[in-house]
């Protein structure tokens, strides 16, 4: 019904981008289709080519929207953390794997590097965004490591990326889970890898 309204008021492209999000996590990416998104808003099946002409233009939007929450679910855990660098890094950290495990289909999907336009320059926009949080978050790690150059930030940026990406992955996919059950312990906890970076 919210959807409906929201076309009725105009709004067409807000209310399939929010059905889109919305499905995503019921159907996954693969099953997501634009005469399904059309149908759950409400509107016929042609009614989204003005805003969407390709179900690739509607996920590149989705996946702009996912880049922006993304960057908010990091924010917020910082926010609501100590404002030490290591805290700050542990709690961006955390609210990378929160998204993830929130939104699987959608981490997926963002990360896409065939399904979306990455030319698109809201997406851009967005992944830059993000990005520049872990980048924010690394600073203080690559002074302290005394790789303050474009090659040193980039690789202490890929090194926590890398980490916390992976495990993200893992982790959605079960395989951590998997993994700890066959050895008959609790899903284990990441490693610390703040403690790793700016050991107190």
């Amino acid at each position: 019904m919210t959807l409906r309204k929201a076309y009725h008021h105009g709004d067409l492209r807000k209310a399939l981008v929010e059905a889109g999000l919305s499905m995503i996590e019921e159907l996954g990416s693969e099953g997501l289709s634009l005469r399904k998104i059309a149908a759950r808003v409400g509107v016929s099946h042609a009614a989204p080519e003005h805003h969407f002409p390709t179900l690739r233009h509607l996920l590149t939007a989705l996946a702009a929207e996912g880049f922006r929450s993304f960057r908010q679910a990091m924010l917020t855990a910082m926010q609501s953390s100590p404002g030490t660098p290591p805290e700050q890094l542990r709690a961006a950290l955390e609210g990378y794997l929160a998204f993830a495990r929130a939104q699987p289909h959608l981490f997926r999907l963002m990360f896409d590097k065939t399904r979306l336009d990455w030319e698109d320059p809201a997406l851009g926009e967005a992944g830059q965004a993000a990005r520049d949080v872990l980048s924010d978050i690394c600073r203080p790690a690559v002074v302290r490591l005394g790789l303050d150059t474009p090659a040193g930030r980039l690789s202490v940026e890929h090194l926590v990326w890398s980490y916390a990406h992976g495990y993200a992955h893992l982790f959605i996919d079960k395989k951590i889970e998997s993994d700890s059950e066959r050895i008959g312990i609790a899903v284990t906890p990441p490693l610390d890898l703040a403690q790793l970076l700016l050991p107190d």
